[in-house]
């Protein structure tokens, strides 16, 4: 790897549209310009998940705009490292060319959580804290 070549990371989950979407605008920021980062679904939802986009904008992530993806829709495969977020997108891993280490760092899905808006939120508020201590935690270690 040349000097100036970063390494790149994915994050990958189910939809790709919380948790990986999530973890890749928290790294990028985290890792500076350590990391090239991408994220992406085994089976990405239609959209990004609008709580996951309020709960990024409470501590100033704007992914609005991001979209949800497939592995194959990104302008690379070849990774240095594979972060899976949940258990289903860890136990269907697409084949990825090269070598790379592979991590799994299974998070709940906050799609899933029930009740009101409020209490949904709570859920996503928890799940962004526990994949930003995690990520941090890896940044400091990698």
């Amino acid at each position: 790897m040349g000097q100036n070549e970063r390494e790149r990371v994915l994050i990958l989950c189910t939809g790709n549209s919380c948790r990986s979407q999530m973890a890749e605008a928290m790294l990028r920021r985290m890792a500076g310009n350590r990391f090239e980062v991408f994220s992406a679904g085994t089976e990405p939802a239609p959209r990004m998940h609008p709580l996951a986009v309020k709960a990024m904008a409470e501590i100033g992530y704007d992914i609005s705009g991001h979209r949800t993806k497939r592995v194959a829709d990104l302008p690379t495969q070849e990774f240095d490292y594979v972060i899976t977020v949940c258990d289903a997108a860890n136990q269907q891993c697409p084949f990825l060319p090269g070598q790379f280490e592979r991590l799994h760092w299974p998070f709940d899905d906050p799609a899933r959580a029930e009740g009101s808006e409020e209490e949904r939120m709570a859920v996503f508020r928890r799940v962004r804290e526990e994949m930003r201590a995690k990520l941090g935690e890896w940044v400091g270690e990698a």
